[in-house]
C-alpha cells in the first residue's frame, strides 16, 4: 500500500478534466520508499515518503 509509516501520507483522489469537460477517475500516489531506519533503537525497513526523508523525520541506519 502507498502509505508513509511515520507521516501516514497515502493516495489521493480526484479527476482527469479532458479539454470536452469530460470527467474520469485519477489518482496521486506519495513518493514512497523503502528504508532501513532507526525506530525505538532497532534497525527496521519501513516505508517513508520522501518528504519525511528531506525534511529529517527518519534517522537512517547504515
Amino acid at each position: 500500500m502507498a502509505k508513509c509509516d511515520f507521516c501516514g501520507k497515502s493516495v489521493a483522489f480526484g479527476l482527469n478534466v479532458s479539454h470536452s469537460n469530460r470527467k474520469t477517475n485519477r489518482v496521486w500516489k506519495p513518493n514512497i520508499r523503502k528504508v532501513k531506519a532507526v525506530v525505538n533503537g532497532t534497525p527496521k525497513t519501513v516505508n517513508v515518503c520522501s518528504r519525511c526523508l528531506r525534511s529529517n523525520k527518519v534517522t537512517r541506519a547504515n
